[in-house]
């Protein structure tokens, strides 16, 4: 197989035929392999194993009673008896025979052809030499060597009585030259791979051990791909044809049963059977592949509708297909929750950011795994009402897209921007009224994509809710100059991560246009980016993040990026270090497990609105002396707990001034 052209594929299997036109065809393909979840090899050279057991019949007759050939010149009449030397050195009764001359020839006594197999099987004797005296043990373990050296199909001691001594042969018939290859079954495995492991053996004679090594690889291919497949059978065809089968475990069918989660009985799902198949990669007539099953375990089990999820390959007869039981165990489709958080546009104390929540969620709405979220959140000043309805994959799409319908009424503080106000002044609020449609899916692995149309009508508010356009320094607070601001958002997102760990890397990267379909509608172009990268120390990680924008057009002030505060600089209260129409914040931290779910943190971060402030309109963060820029560096503690891990940071900032933190979850 030296030259490409004496080498091509055909059939759904790969098959490397005979240069010659005159090669053989192989014979039909045999049974398939026994069911996949117990397959096994069997032998790739049987006649090695053939050749042993007559060799051993034939010593027999051989060594040590009457030889069964003799020389030409040797006189008529019977034999003479075999000479014979005592008994076994390891004082057995195995009779020892003295052998005068030890040779190699071909299976017709002549000489071999080509010298470096005389030599070859020579150099597999070890007990047999010249003026030797043998048991017929030892002559055995020297055909053993000869045979299993790989280049010979068979192996015959004669002993020949000579004038001289017992003359003992080795009759050898050395394998036939390899001359083309067939590999049925191997619907897998590349057909480069089998020409690579042949490529230079063409014309040569067959070496078995080369073949135990190539098997042994295919078989090592399949493994560490997670698939279930061996070559099954080897053996050598006329004309130099190897011929190997190979077993691959077929998926059969896929059956799912859903068990109640109390008695683990069989019981009637909620959930449609097709929503759970559509999510497998594994599908009907497909090889098995443990890994691949295993993700998609995985997969279902994110859809956040199942408790538990086992997949079982059970054989389906004598074939190699196998069936795959698939076993769901599903969680309360819905239910009200109670909960609470930190609002972090609070700059006055924690407490008087506390927020309590209530929700009622339903995470299988018509058992097709849709998700339907109702929620309200009130605080002190916050208040937030949502309403979400999520199709995670359309009917009907292939490429897994997904559709969110949201509808929400905030009012959030405003002191991200405009705080700092005078005492006799009340705080800011700023309400909005937000309507949005959003399409999200995979378009590259580890690549994902959102496309959005937002409305917000969105205005500031006093501290007893009603309209105002300007603040306590005559800084305006809409955009248009009336009470409210109207804009529709066009919006792209696309998200990169490398795997969930915090420690690893994840980029964001957002634009969001205004576009003004109405001549009082806000037209705007924002972009943001976030990057995030962690590294492993010993038993330390250091993270690294670094965060970035801009904003060009007509924008109200309350839209402005706010540097500052917990998710930001910290050792700043929020937004206490500028408000810009561009942001630039990089922080990096060094983390280490301390016991238990405890983590110390040391972190530093910078962060400065790059000259833009004046150019957010009235000025809000000239007006209340912000710098434009600052630092701040500290310490911290973090525990993991059901709501994410627990963040509490003391911080020291440019400006000498010192500051607690406390946050639930990570750094945006």
């Amino acid at each position: 197989m030296g030259r490409r052209r004496d080498v091509r594929f055909v059939s759904s299997g790969v098959k490397l035929p005979c240069a010659s036109a005159s090669a053989p065809s192989p014979p039909p393909s045999r049974a398939p392999a026994p069911a996949p979840a117990l397959l096994t090899a069997a032998l790739p050279f049987a006649h090695i194993g053939r050749a042993i057991d007559s060799a051993a019949r034939r010593l027999g007759a051989c060594l040590p009673g009457v030889p069964v050939a003799r020389a030409d010149q040797a006189p008529p009449g019977p034999p003479p008896p075999a000479r014979r030397h005592g008994k076994d050195a390891g004082g057995g009764d195995e009779e020892r025979v003295l052998i005068s001359e030890v040779a190699v020839r071909g299976k017709d006594g002549e000489p071999l052809e080509r010298p470096e197999l005389e030599a070859a099987a020579a150099g597999a004797l070890r007990a047999c030499r010249p003026n030797a005296a043998l048991t017929v043990r030892e002559v055995q373990e020297d055909v053993h060597r000869v045979v299993e050296s790989g280049l010979f199909r068979s192996c015959m001691p004669v002993a020949v009585d000579t004038r001289d001594g017992i003359r003992l042969v080795f009759e050898v018939e050395p394998n036939q030259d390899f001359h083309g290859l067939v590999c049925e079954g191997a619907n897998m495995l590349p057909s480069k791979f089998l020409e690579d492991a042949f490529r230079d053996r063409h014309g040569k004679i067959i070496n078995i051990r080369h073949l135990d090594r190539v098997i042994k690889s295919v078989n090592g291919w399949y493994q560490e791909r997670g698939l279930t497949g061996l070559v099954s059978y080897a053996e050598i065809l006329s004309g130099g044809i190897l011929r190997l089968q190979v077993s691959e475990a077929e998926v059969n069918n896929i059956n799912i049963r859903f068990l109640d989660r109390k008695t683990g009985e069989p019981t009637v799902g909620k959930t449609q059977p097709e929503t759970i198949l559509r999510q497998l990669t594994t599908k009907k007539g497909q090889a098995y592949n443990t890994a691949q099953v295993k993700r998609d375990v995985e997969t279902i089990l994110t859809m956040g509708i199942m408790e538990d999820v086992t997949i079982i390959p059970q054989p389906v007869g004598d074939s190699n297909k196998v069936d795959l039981v698939m076993n769901l165990v599903e969680r309360p489709s819905g239910g009200f929750s109670a909960g609470g958080g930190i609002s972090s546009g609070i700059t006055n104390g924690p407490l008087s950011g506390l927020i309590g929540s209530f929700a009622y969620s339903h995470r299988n709405v018509f058992g097709r795994n849709k998700k339907l979220n109702l929620s309200l959140e009130r605080g002190q000043i916050d208040s937030i009402f949502r309403l979400n309805f999520t199709d995670p994959w359309i009917d009907g799409d292939n490429k897994r897209t997904s559709r969110t319908v949201m509808v929400q009424n905030s009012r959030t503080p405003g002191t991200l921007v405009h705080g700092g106000d005078h005492p006799d002044h009340g705080p800011i609020t700023i309400g909005r009224v937000t309507a949005g449609l959003e399409y999200s899916r995979p378009f590259r692995p580890k690549w994902s994509g959102t496309l959005g149309l937002i409305f917000q009508h969105a205005g500031a508010r006093d501290d007893k809710g009603n309209p105002i356009i300007r603040d306590f320094y005559n800084s305006q607070l809409t955009a248009s100059g009336n009470a409210y601001d109207d804009t529709l958002l066009g919006k792209f997102e696309s998200i990169y991560t490398d795997s969930g760990d915090h420690s690893s890397t994840m980029f964001v990267f957002n634009v969001e246009q205004g576009l003004p379909v109405l001549p009082e509608w806000l037209s705007f172009n924002r972009v943001t980016a976030r990057l995030r990268q962690g590294y492993e120390i010993g038993p330390a990680r250091l993270l690294l993040s670094a965060s970035g924008g801009h904003v060009e057009g007509n924008f109200p002030p309350h839209e402005a990026f706010a540097i500052g505060g917990t998710n930001s600089v910290r050792g700043y209260e929020e937004g206490a270090v500028g408000s810009g129409r561009s942001y630039a914040v990089g922080s990096g931290e060094v983390s280490c497990r301390m016991f238990g779910p405890l983590e110390g943190v040391v972190f530093g971060d910078y962060g400065s609105d790059l000259g833009s402030g004046p150019k957010v309109p009235g000025d809000p963060a000239g007006a209340r002396g912000k710098p434009g820029s600052g630092y701040g560096y500290g310490v911290g503690v973090r525990v993991d707990s059901p709501l994410g891990p627990l963040r509490l940071e003391y911080a020291f900032n440019d400006k000498q001034a010192r500051r607690f933190h406390f946050g639930v979850g990570y750094r945006n």
